[in-house]
């Protein structure tokens, strides 16, 4: 698991480098968006982890989204109910990570 940081873009431009997203999962900052670039030849789901439980003591569900065969998704803002309350990150797991990259980003 990598602790992605988030770049910030300016009027200029920036150039932001592809990152192999890990096995494991990745960590993204509070209030950031994640690009991802699906550019294998097969769906892949996104799962962002939500912690915690419900009013009712019941664990809320991770959100999964699937992402199709090259396409292009965009992630977040990611709010503070997403991260987690010791290490104040939100952790996302892509099902595969061959041809698949991830771009953090904070507007």
């Amino acid at each position: 698991m990598a602790n992605l940081p988030a770049l910030t873009t300016v009027v200029t431009g920036t150039t932001i480098a592809p990152i192999t997203p890990a096995a494991g999962g990745d960590t993204v900052p509070i209030g950031s968006r994640v690009i991802v670039r699906n550019g294998s030849g097969a769906s892949i789901n996104v799962t962002i982890d939500t912690p915690g439980n419900d009013t009712y003591g019941q664990a809320r569900p991770d959100i999964v989204t699937a992402v199709a065969a090259g396409a292009v998704a965009i992630f977040g803002p990611f709010a503070v109910d997403l991260a987690d309350p010791i290490t104040q990150v939100v952790k996302l797991t892509c099902s595969a990570t061959a041809s698949v990259e991830l771009r953090v980003v904070a507007f």
